[in-house]
């Protein structure tokens, strides 16, 4: 039996922040990791994706304020280039700027629509084994009526890039049962080196797109492919869903909130907390208002009255209630 990884290593954080939404949350969580995390000694990385043909509009962050704000904090933007995928399929940043990472360093990749609200350097991370975020719902794929249904759809990926299947299945739960196969969100994932990960991620997102298998005829991989290719990276890595203690990210150390109406009807007091302290000091807020759902939810408290409409501890069960809730009572902003 191999001893757990010790905490306190050293590894960079990676983020994606381009022109408009993406630039206001890189700052949001880049205060809030230096808020929560004092003492965590690796880069912060914001990867920006650069003008090109991939990108009919310039997606580089234009604001000399928020430059300057994402550097006070300690933040290092580094460029790179969209060859694969760009304005037509955006969630590809996150495989594209795999590649300008420092080579062999290990990483942790978060969506930018992520507060860091613990000390992450007390997560243990086994940088030889690769995990992502379970914090899914069952989005892909939707089995059709007369067509393969979940092991088949999810087979037929193991069996084009020759990987096994069966040991990649969660036996805890039934045959044909969407949790019983490998599949996160790609809200967070990381690894021992970002262009090893990087490199299979393409080939297999690429592989998808462009050949996939015929079990797959009716299936839409736009928004998903990067979800669906994630699992077959992570398997093939020697990962799985079990790498790291349950409830740190996407729990204690962690909140992936998506947007801000979300963070303030469902999540946890601590992150509302934190979002409206790291966001208090006059420096960050002269910025942060330049963002309409910042400025009306943080500073002009919208936040808290969209999350008295709600009890955190009886949350409606579906997603689409909750939004259906804050756009009926004109909270919903994104």
């Amino acid at each position: 039996m191999t001893n757990s990884p010790s905490p306190s290593q050293d590894f960079n954080i990676v983020i994606v922040g381009q022109q408009g939404r993406l630039a206001y949350e890189a700052l949001l969580f880049a205060a809030s990791l230096r808020h929560s995390s004092p003492n965590f000694r690796g880069r912060l990385l914001v990867a920006e994706p650069q003008a090109g043909v991939m990108w009919p509009n310039d997606p580089q962050i234009k604001s000399a304020e928020i430059r300057a704000a994402l550097e006070d904090l300690g933040a290092e933007i580094i460029p790179f280039q969209s060859k694969h995928f760009g304005a037509s399929y955006p969630y590809g940043n996150k495989i594209e700027m795999l590649s300008a990472l420092p080579k062999g360093e290990p990483f942790v990749f978060f969506d930018t629509d992520t507060l860091i609200t613990g000390d992450i350097t007390q997560v243990p991370f086994d940088f030889d084994r690769p995990t992502a975020s379970l914090r899914r719902t069952n989005t892909w794929p939707v089995p059709q009526l007369y067509g393969p249904q979940y092991s088949g759809l999810w087979k037929s990926l193991y069996v084009k890039f020759g990987l096994d299947f069966e040991s990649s299945l969660d036996l805890n739960h039934p045959d044909e049962y969407w949790q019983r196969y490998l599949y996160f969100n790609a809200g967070f994932f990381f690894y021992r080196c970002p262009h090893e990960f990087g490199a299979r991620f393409l080939e297999y997102a690429l592989a998808i797109r462009d050949t996939p298998p015929v079990a797959l005829c009716a299936q839409s991989f736009d928004p998903w492919l990067d979800q669906v290719a994630l699992p077959l990276v992570i398997h093939s890595l020697g990962g799985g869903r079990d790498t790291l203690p349950a409830g740190l990210l996407d729990g204690s150390v962690s909140c992936h909130y998506r947007f801000l109406p979300l963070l303030y009807a469902r999540e946890s007091q601590s992150a509302v907390d934190i979002l409206e302290t790291v966001a208090a000091p006059n420096k960050l807020k002269k910025v942060l208002k330049g963002y309409e759902p910042i400025k009306r939810m943080v500073y002009q408290g919208r936040g808290q009255k969209a999350r008295a409409l709600f009890d955190q501890d009886d949350l409606p069960r579906k997603e689409q209630a909750i939004r259906n809730r804050l756009k009926s009572n004109g909270y919903w902003m994104r």
